[in-house]
């Protein structure tokens, strides 16, 4: 019998090793996790009891290292505060402990078609440090007054406990929101929450319409999951933007935002995410250029930005692929160490002062900034010297690209695993890329993308072409097409 699910595990694993990921846990590491039996239970003056606020998550359906919430309180004067809760977990993970050895060694967890290595073991990122429904948890809160127009007014920080009264999924939560489907029934179960939902969509469409007027940019490119029967891999589906996404990512970005302003004023030293200004500008104006657009000859980001909203609209099938193209020539986000305000903007999001804090449970440099806060709250010296931060922020940069390698490389051999019965077939195909290393296609259905071995002759970026399949090599994640 067929187990899809166990071949892909095996080529993942062998993966992760083969770019430095340790895919298991240390002795130490399990016999310290061992000494971990409930979830942090500290208390002091300090710390806010706030587990009756409306709290929610919204994730993917099968996400459960839930590591935020969300919620919002309406003033007469149309501003809102929105409240981010973000999971304690330097709680339970403390600094130079084995599970943190381990966490700062992947510095990620790592998501693939046929596993998922957690950065922490998982009776901790899906339990004990997971803002879990109805569990009484520990957090540090962002609090945002956001104004009509989408300007942040204030924040501030502070800890507090937290109960999650629903557990909520982005599709369902979409499909509301869209007045496409009924509330959900963890919507309808507690009292109130429909409308709290709802002021917080009409907040991150502000935060969103007002980032997007200062040039960040709009982009889609297609990242299919595998999709099982059992062990049997069935499918691969592409996963779609929707307002539940974009809930959840503007009121993230904005609480990175009060977060590096935050230890900024603090005078902390800390990470900030940057996303420097395109190098290859002028890749990106030759771009544009084929489709008659013309940009400034220096990186601009609101023209970028116009240029990308136009072909989104004129031509929806290519644009994940232009999206993509425009991705690579952008170049790649990184991790810095900033001691001041001074770092480089954020080219994509169009922002100044960025860090990562809101994903502690899967993300290393989110845990370093959380205890940077939870330091500069509790009025003591840093924890991390600025050299030893500086090491780490290049070693999270790394470590990220390298988990990225690791993920792409399984979705081309979910990809290839789910065409090995169908050599011979034909397709239709969009040519993706195209120079003198090789010709590539992206078929349309399923979305699978693999490289034009004959016929390549004459194709450029962005034609329609009809190929067949003619290998698929699993191991390596190869899918070579003909043109027929």
């Amino acid at each position: 019998m067929k187990n899809h699910r166990a071949d892909l595990k095996t080529i993942a694993r062998r993966v992760m090793i083969e770019r430095g990921f340790l895919p298991d846990f240390s002795s130490e590491a399990m016999a310290e996790l061992a000494g971990i039996e409930t979830a942090a239970t500290e208390w002091d003056s300090n710390i806010r009891d706030l587990t009756g606020l409306l709290w929610a998550s919204i994730d993917n359906d099968d996400s459960r290292d839930l590591d935020q919430l969300s919620a919002a309180e309406p003033h007469p004067d149309r501003s809102v505060t929105i409240l981010v809760a973000i999971a304690d977990v330097d709680a339970l993970v403390m600094k130079e402990s084995a599970l943190d050895t381990h966490a700062k060694h992947n510095t990620t967890s790592v998501y693939t078609a046929g596993d998922m290595f957690p950065m922490l073991p998982e009776k901790l990122s899906t339990d004990l440090t997971s803002l879990g429904e109805g569990q009484d948890r520990l957090a540090v809160v962002v609090e945002m007054v956001i104004a009509e127009d989408g300007a942040i007014l204030s924040s501030t920080h502070f800890r507090a406990l937290v109960r999650n009264h629903a557990k909520l999924a982005y599709n369902n939560i979409a499909a509301w929101l869209a007045g496409e489907a009924p509330a959900p029934e963890g919507v309808k179960a507690v009292s109130g929450l429909d409308a709290q939902l709802r002021l917080q969509d009409q907040v991150a469409q502000r935060l969103k319409a007002r980032r997007h007027e200062q040039g960040a940019l709009s982009l889609e490119t297609i990242e299919p999951r595998a999709v099982f029967e059992g062990e049997v891999l069935t499918n691969l589906r592409v996963e779609q933007k929707n307002r539940a996404k974009e809930l959840i990512e503007d009121f993230m970005i904005a609480a990175n935002q009060a977060t590096a302003s935050y230890l900024n004023g603090k005078g902390m030293p800390s990470f900030r995410r940057i996303l420097r200004s395109p190098e290859r500008w002028q890749r990106i104006v030759e771009v544009a250029a084929r489709w008659g657009d013309h940009l400034p000859p220096e990186p601009d980001a609101r023209a970028l930005e116009v240029f990308l909203i136009a072909r989104q609209k004129a031509d929806p099938l290519r644009f994940p692929d232009l999206s993509l193209a425009i991705v690579k020539l952008i170049g790649r986000g990184e991790y810095v160490l900033d001691q001041k305000d001074g770092s480089p903007e954020h080219f994509g999001l169009a922002v100044k002062g960025y860090t990562h804090s809101t994903a502690p449970n899967r993300r290393y440099p989110d845990l370093i900034t959380q205890r940077l806060i939870k330091a500069a709250l509790a009025g003591e010296s840093t924890p991390y010297q600025p050299e030893e931060l500086k090491y780490l922020a290049d070693h999270c940069t790394e470590r990220e690209s390298d988990a990225e390698k690791v993920e792409r490389q399984l979705r081309k051999s979910a990809a290839a695993l789910l065409l090995q019965s169908r050599i011979g077939q034909r397709f239709d195909s969009i040519v993706t890329g195209a120079s003198d290393r090789g010709t590539w296609v992206r078929l349309l259905e399923p979305p699978v993308e693999g490289r034009l071995v004959t016929g390549e002759r004459g194709l450029d970026v962005g034609d329609k072409v009809w190929v067949e399949l003619v290998s698929t090599d699993v191991e390596r994640g190869f899918i070579d097409f003909a043109r027929a």
